[in-house]
């Protein structure tokens, strides 16, 4: 049997080549930008003067330097006592000069106690330890207070993003082709 020609085939397929880099990122965050402001509290505080009050009149009267009037109405509420102690003393004194018949110098003694005797008005305030009056008055202290306060100003700050491509070259390493033979013919036969 004679034998069939055939025709050979051969395929040679394409083939890409591919050269990549990558790319780079950089990603860089900076800080927040923050600001803060205080405002300090204040506190004021004020202490008025207390107030002192001495009062020394009743000293002052009892040692007869008092206000003339208060001495005054003191000689005029004794007076009245006094004059009758004068005229009961007078009595007294004359009942003594007529008594002749005792004996003794009735005259030369009445004069002897006139000389010695002082006035009996007592014009003079009452004398105490406590004469002297002292008062003191505080004031409380004035407190003023101012509160204090905090301002905080935060600002978020962008990313910064720096990206640097890479390289991607796509060629051909390899064309298809096909390659057809043909059988040999033999024109002899």
């Amino acid at each position: 049997m004679p034998s069939i020609p055939q025709i050979q085939i051969s395929q040679q397929p394409a083939l890409i080549g591919i050269d990549a880099d990558l790319g780079q990122q950089d990603i860089r965050q900076p800080r927040a930008t923050y600001e803060m402001q205080v405002d300090r509290p204040k506190q004021d505080i004020r202490q008025p003067r207390g107030e002192l009050e001495i009062d020394q009149s009743r000293a002052w009267d009892a040692l007869g330097q008092g206000p003339i009037l208060t001495a005054l109405s003191r000689i005029y509420s004794q007076s009245h006592e006094i004059a009758m102690q004068g005229i009961a003393r007078r009595v007294e004194d004359g009942n003594r000069m007529a008594a002749i018949h005792l004996g003794g110098n009735a005259i030369a003694e009445i004069a002897k106690e006139l000389s010695i005797s002082r006035s009996q008005f007592d014009y003079y305030g009452e004398a105490s330890y406590d004469n002297v009056d002292i008062t003191y008055t505080a004031h409380k202290a004035e407190i003023n207070v101012t509160d204090g306060k905090v301002n905080v100003n935060a600002q978020v700050n962008k990313p910064e993003i720096d990206y640097t491509r890479g390289k991607l070259d796509i060629y051909m390493r390899q064309y298809p082709k096909v390659e057809i033979t043909p059988p040999q013919i033999d024109f002899k036969t």
